[in-house]
């Protein structure tokens, strides 16, 4: 049995103050495997003071010195790899596949950053004026349990190179992913108090740390009903957000893309961390003429989808993190079958052999009209919804006909054509062809996917305030 009994407050791993405890249970097997001890709000306070305190200092610190930390963050985490990704799969039932690439994505955000960092100028003239930007002071970080460690190596770098400190609230889920990344942060040897992790409830940690009038900033990823609640916390004290929220991403593909290498990629696409992804293109737009040609090469390409066992490396769809996700994802595909979507592959219940952990079969509809449930709400599990558009306008109308706008997916064999197209989805990030990742392209999302941008220069941004001296 695993034990977590210990926060990372001013340069040390520490007994919290709090004294909830939080089952740690296996989405594979839902079994519990361990307890985790809960900060509270005394943790918090301290974690806050601790970062306010080593602001005085750090914000202070050269490019230079900044670079040589975040070069050292890197080759740690890089060292590390292997505990990071084994750890994802072992705690939340993340693909082999997706976590193992998370993690080298992890190394590439150090990178990514150190680069930024060294062609940046924190003072500018501009116009007749000297504009000095300062970091913007203490920041909350609130992460998900989904990709929990990648989602706190590029805020973390950000911040880092912005000259900010930081308290971080993971998940209570993520626990174990927590410490591991908290002991590469303590082995980089970064002054006390610059970076602080409390594992807690978001009603407890999360809403100290919003309300908190020393905390200059939140950085939040996760579902858009929580975002808000966070926005509207932050407005009391005119805190900063940086808020990456949910999604509901359409992948187009159009009438000239090879069909036998856009499905494949689409599906992959949509069970992106077995569909627990915010990016997840959840929404397949296909020519009208072609879709019994994709439904064909659909329900193919689903033969050769593993779900099972997330350690196994030919596995594209692990359990769901837990029961509660499982019997979300379950009412969607109910509900898909109500609204009269055509139920191609899957659908309720769990597959066979895998009946003691959250696991969904592989789910794909098609005819799936744009207005229902399924293809507005996201889902957050294995479960594709794919749908006919009569010719590129109405695929474009489609694809914006949502209250989300993460990301978005184009596939043509026309690369000029498909970037016409992605120039008129209202989404923070399109891939074209593909799913690629790029450690200095902004992410973040249009309308009710988030406020403000991650990822180099635009993500750095949001950690400095311009500050204009004039003569």
């Amino acid at each position: 049995m695993t034990t977590i009994d210990k926060v990372y407050i001013n340069g040390e791993f520490v007994t919290p103050h709090g004294t909830q405890r939080f089952d740690l249970i296996s989405p594979v097997t839902n079994q519990k495997t361990g307890e985790a001890v809960l900060g509270d709000e005394v943790d918090t306070q301290n974690a806050i003071a601790a970062a306010k305190d080593a602001y005085k200092t750090f914000s202070k610190t050269t490019k230079e010195e900044r670079i040589s930390y975040l070069e050292k963050l890197r080759a740690i985490v890089s060292r590390r790899e292997k505990d990071l990704t084994n750890v994802m799969v072992e705690e939340y039932g993340g693909t082999f596949q997706f976590c193992s690439m998370v993690s080298q994505n992890m190394v590439s955000d150090f990178s990514a950053m150190i680069d930024v960092l060294k062609n940046f100028d924190f003072e500018q003239t501009v116009g007749n004026s000297k504009v000095y930007l300062q970091p913007v002071g203490v920041v909350g970080i609130i992460i998900p349990w989904n990709m929990s460690n990648g989602f706190i190596v590029t805020k973390l770098s950000t911040a880092i190179a912005a000259g900010c400190t930081v308290v971080v609230k993971p998940s209570e889920m993520s626990t174990q992913q927590t410490q591991i990344i908290a002991e590469c942060f303590h082995e980089a040897g970064l002054p006390k108090g610059v970076i602080n992790f409390v594992n807690g409830l978001g009603d407890v940690v999360g809403a100290e740390l919003t309300g908190n009038t020393n905390v200059s900033k939140i950085a939040f990823t996760g579902s858009t009903a929580v975002g808000k609640i966070i926005a509207k916390g932050a407005v009391d004290s005119m805190k900063r957000v940086t808020l990456e929220l949910g999604g509901k991403s359409p992948n187009v593909i159009l009438d000239d893309a090879n069909l036998q290498e856009a499905i494949p990629t689409a599906i992959f696409a949509a069970y992106l961390n077995s569909g627990q992804a915010c990016a997840a293109a959840t929404r397949l737009l296909v020519p009208e003429s072609k879709l019994e040609e994709v439904n064909a090469i659909a329900k193919a390409v689903i033969q050769n989808i593993k779900v099972g066992n997330p350690k196994d490396v030919d596995t594209v769809v692990g359990p769901m993190v837990n029961k509660k996700q499982y019997e979300r994802v379950q009412d969607y595909i109910r509900i898909g079958q109500q609204e009269g979507a055509t139920l191609l592959v899957g659908g309720e219940g769990k597959p066979e052999g895998l009946e003691d952990g959250n696991y969904v079969k592989a789910t794909i509809f098609t005819n799936v009209k744009n207005d229902m449930r399924i293809a507005q709400e996201e889902i957050f599990g294995p479960v594709l919804s794919i749908i006919p558009y009569k010719d590129e306008e109405d695929a474009i109308a489609i694809a914006n006909d949502t209250s989300y706008g993460l990301a978005a997916y184009v596939s043509s064999a026309s690369k000029e054509r498909a970037y016409h197209v992605a120039s008129q989805i209202d989404a923070g990030r399109i891939c074209i062809n593909g799913i690629s990742h790029d450690s200095k392209a902004p992410f973040g999302g249009f309308k009710q996917s988030g406020i403000g941008r991650e990822y180099g220069i635009f993500g750095l941004e949001e950690y400095l305030e311009p500050k204009a001296i004039l003569e």
